[in-house]
């Protein structure tokens, strides 16, 4: 290489580092705030974390103290107390009071708290659900069997875990009812539903034995339960 040309590409070279040094002065505050970004992100992400355990362990500390109370209506009234920090908390929580309102004998308390969660629509389904079966199941004497009909048509007719325990009920109104043929028809489907627990298909054939029929057993699912 001649001198001339290594004198070009030192001169090069150096209009290079300048201009990095110029982009650097006029950009480089966007690295840093990118660095501070993300530094701060994690620290904002590690505080909520942080936060949602507490909060978590502080209601689970809260509710295990309510239930060491000595009796049902002081559970129900401590757990009443507790305030949640979520909606789905929230919603276990008041699942957990009106089953201790129930014990304690507060129907009227038990069911407003389970209708409470069954019309909130933040609620996830599964817990909606859950509790419109249970506030269903509390009013067989105090709701007309129409309006118990509708309720668990619609939870069967949503599916999920409860959809075999509606049908059940709904058996169980048309036994109220004296409609014997829709009780055992109704139990011959549960019977022969693949998803039928051991206990619940156990009760279907021990209740279409009782009113009179004759349980198919040939699209039933085999009971392994004690294999």
């Amino acid at each position: 290489m001649s001198n001339t040309d290594g004198f070009v590409q030192e001169v090069t070279d150096e209009l290079r580092r300048d201009q990095m040094v110029a982009k650097l002065k006029r950009y480089g505050w966007i690295g840093v705030v990118a660095v501070l970004a993300i530094v701060g992100g994690a620290a904002f992400s590690e505080y909520r974390d942080a936060q949602q355990r507490a909060q978590a362990e502080g209601l689970g500390d809260a509710v295990l103290a309510a239930l060491d109370a000595t009796d049902a209506t002081a559970r129900a009234a401590a757990l009443t107390g507790i305030e949640a920090p979520a909606p789905q908390a929230g919603a276990v929580l008041s699942l957990l009071t009106a089953s201790e309102q129930v014990s304690a004998g507060d129907l009227a308390g038990a069911i407003a708290n389970l209708d409470a969660v069954a019309l909130n629509a933040e609620i996830p389904q599964m817990y909606r659900q859950i509790a419109q079966f249970k506030a269903l199941t509390l009013q067989v004497d105090t709701l007309d069997a129409a309006t118990r009909k509708q309720g668990f048509e619609a939870l069967n007719g949503a599916g999920g875990a409860l959809r075999l325990l509606a049908q059940e009920q709904l058996a169980l109104i048309a036994i109220q009812e004296g409609d014997t043929a829709t009780a055992i028809e109704t139990y011959q489907a549960v019977l022969n539903d693949a998803q039928v627990t051991p206990d619940l298909q156990q009760r279907a054939l021990q209740v279409i034995v009782a009113l009179g029929g004759e349980p198919d057993l040939t699209g039933a699912p085999a009971d392994d339960s004690n294999g």
